[in-house]
């Protein structure tokens, strides 16, 4: 099994998702690969007014009156939902009750500025505030997507995740961190870089320009290239890099190879001229790993892992081919064209997961009667 070549089956992929009745992944396609401005607005258009659209829109809570309590890789996390309902396409202005949830995060702080989720435990009735990086990170990259960057509460949560940069095993990047409030602590062994935590911040980063960017945040982006060279060797608590890891589970919410690539795709820095060849040896195997195991041999997705609640989507069904999946893969490889034939030129098969193997790039086809 190999990356393959990334582009053959690309446009015709694509055609099929543009021929879909999906106005949400035609969207992805005009705006993300195609760079077709006009007939991406008619697109938006078109998501905005779907029933889908409206169904998730409706599952928006009063994040004032706390959430119950869910596992930060659930959909149902308002920050994970705000974050599908941005890949379909709705934007800022578009839904008040989108607004609203936003003007209410923007409200609920702890007292030295980071972000807070409220949680309604089993049988409880009270709301307890607290702030894990996986919730301050998630919610400021939410706002900063959504348009809310030069709030000054927003740049001051900016400001405080490069406080929260520690010396981890692997490198200066994010850990997991008790929570100030009520001092839990998620299950990450203690001196370990938490991916998770570590893709959040660097996709809040990701929305300021190049130039506005600390050193320290593209530090921490080649900690996560550095963790998945290191999988033979060493792995964070429950993150590793095998089927799982490479397999998309939809909605993609969680520390995947697609969403290192969705964050570090947005690093120019890693995968151009300028870039580590190490680096672009990492990026190039995970390109391979989503192609491998998620495009079939026509360029589609189907979901193969899919969370519950999101039947109705094409998603969130198993056995047939998702245009919005596959309008997401081609987008997120798309922006990392420039490493296409390296990618296309690796054996996945040689890539070792956690348990072992260090990844074996084989060389280029050479086609008949060539040389």
């Amino acid at each position: 099994m190999t990356g393959g070549d990334l582009s053959p089956h690309r446009a015709a992929a694509l055609a099929w998702v543009l021929d879909s009745d999906e106005p949400a992944a035609r969207w992805v396609v005009r705006s993300a690969v195609l760079d077709d401005p006009a007939g991406a607005t008619a697109d938006r258009r078109q998501m905005l007014a779907d029933p889908g659209t409206e169904a998730l829109l409706q599952r928006l809570g009063d994040w004032s009156a706390g959430v119950s309590a869910s596992g930060h890789n659930s959909p149902a996390y308002t920050p994970n939902l705000l974050t599908l309902l941005a890949d379909l396409g709705v934007g800022p202005g578009d839904d008040p009750r989108v607004d609203g949830t936003l003007d209410a995060m923007l409200e609920c702080r702890l007292p030295d500025g980071r972000f807070a989720a409220g949680v309604v435990g089993r049988g409880a009735t009270e709301v307890t505030w607290g702030s894990l990086l996986c919730d301050t990170h998630a919610i400021t990259e939410v706002l900063m997507r959504y348009g809310r960057g030069a709030d000054p509460r927003v740049e001051r949560a900016l400001e405080l995740t490069l406080e929260d940069l520690a010396d981890t095993a692997q490198g200066v990047a994010w850990p997991c961190r008790p929570d100030p409030v009520t001092g839990f602590r998620g299950p990450g062994r203690r001196g370990d870089v938490c991916p998770q935590v570590t893709l959040e911040a660097l996709r809040a980063w990701s929305w300021l320009p190049r130039e506005r960017r600390p050193a320290q945040v593209l530090e921490a982006a080649r900690v996560v290239l550095g963790v998945w060279r290191e999988r033979a060797g060493a792995k964070p608590y429950m993150f590793g890099h095998g089927y799982q890891f490479k397999v998309v589970k939809w909605p993609a919410t969680w520390y995947s190879a697609l969403g290192v690539l969705d964050v570090l795709g947005r690093y120019p820095e890693l995968w151009g001229d300028e870039g580590d060849e190490g680096d672009r040896r990492s990026l190039a195997e995970l390109m391979a790993c989503v192609a491998a195991y998620n495009l079939d041999t026509e360029g589609r997705v189907t979901p193969q892992s899919c969370f519950r609640g999101f039947e109705a989507f094409s998603f969130g069904q198993k056995g047939r081919p998702s245009p919005f999946a596959t309008a997401r893969v081609h987008a997120v490889l798309h922006r990392l064209d420039a490493l296409a034939a390296q990618a296309a030129a690796v054996d996945v098969r040689q890539l070792g997961s956690s348990k072992g193997g260090t990844g074996v790039p084989r060389p280029p086809r050479i086609p008949a009667g060539a040389g």
